[in-house]
């Protein structure tokens, strides 16, 4: 069995990130994704991205060719074929290489007017004879490339699909549908990274939002959830109801509770086999926008307090 130098130990399926076997149209998405990422003129003729294209291109050209996408899965060598790579000796610019190889065609621009000294060199009038009028329009500007810019999305799970891992369809800015699903055990404000796949080549990212209307935070098998107390119930200690995934329970509050302090209710948390998480209750302490005189004297009365005892 042969390779070329060029394919020596490529496996085109991987190179285009895809699984064996895939159909026509989920090829042409994948390499309409990548060859929009890695063209040279969106590189800055960066040479690994142009290694990079070059086979992107190739396993394209082989995996969309019956005989050729059979030479290779029997292991054979499909370059026999380049004949059919449009692009095998050298890359147009990215408008060209997208109509060529999609079968579209394109208007011929018109040819750039002969220059005075070119006109009298073929014998033609010169300008001062030349019909008046007769101006010949420049050719358009070739349409700019879109810088790589970042794009950002919500993601909002119940604590079920944050568990067992969720399919999410996410359609981006130029209409490109993109397939993903979220990992098992993720938690809320995780954020997931999708490399290269915003039109200019840039990244997507998830923000994954894991709560629920009570409050409740998830973080793989953890549930977490902010309990505020006033000053005087955190010092002081005191009961207090809170949510959890199985219903509201009663909680024992100790004295001397500060903010950050952690209560854990054990077993509250999401299961997963024989596995189960816990609850943890976050003290945090609220103080009043707003206090009453009896309030003010009462806070005052402690703040001196606290100043004889240092």
């Amino acid at each position: 069995m042969t390779r070329s130098s060029t394919t020596a130990g490529s496996d085109y399926w991987a190179v285009l990130g895809l699984e064996p076997g895939a159909d026509g149209p989920t090829l042409k998405r994948a390499f309409r994704q990548l060859a929009r990422r890695w063209h040279p003129d969106l590189n800055g003729n960066d040479p690994v991205a142009e290694e990079r294209f070059k086979l992107l291109n190739e396993a394209y050209a082989v995996l969309t060719d019956p005989k050729r996408r059979q030479a290779f899965e029997l292991g054979f060598d499909p370059a026999s074929g380049a004949a059919a790579d449009p692009f095998a000796t050298g890359f147009p610019d990215f408008d060209t290489y997208l109509d060529t190889l999609f079968g579209r065609r394109r208007e011929p621009e018109p040819e750039p007017p002969a220059t005075a000294a070119a006109a009298w060199e073929q014998g033609a009038p010169d300008l001062e004879q030349a019909a008046p009028g007769s101006v010949t329009p420049s050719p358009a500007p070739p349409a700019p490339v879109q810088a790589a810019s970042d794009q950002e999305s919500l993601v909002e799970l119940t604590p079920e699909q944050a568990l067992a891992g969720e399919r999410i369809e996410l359609v981006l800015s130029d209409g490109t549908t993109v397939e993903v699903w979220t990992p098992p055990l993720a938690g809320d404000g995780w954020r997931l990274r999708l490399a290269g796949v915003t039109p200019g080549g840039g990244d997507h990212f998830l923000q994954l939002r894991v709560r629920t209307a009570e409050g409740l935070r998830i973080d793989g098998l953890r549930v977490t959830f902010p309990l505020e107390l006033m000053p005087a119930d955190a010092a002081l200690g005191c009961s207090v109801v809170v949510p959890t995934l199985a219903g509201p329970v009663k909680l024992r509050v100790p004295p001397g509770s500060s903010s950050g302090r952690l209560l854990r209710l054990r077993g509250r948390g999401l299961e997963l086999d024989q596995q189960r998480g816990d609850q943890l209750v976050e003290i945090r302490i609220m103080v009043p926008d707003e206090l009453s005189e009896a309030e003010e004297a009462l806070y005052r009365r402690l703040q001196q307090l606290g100043h004889e005892l240092e």
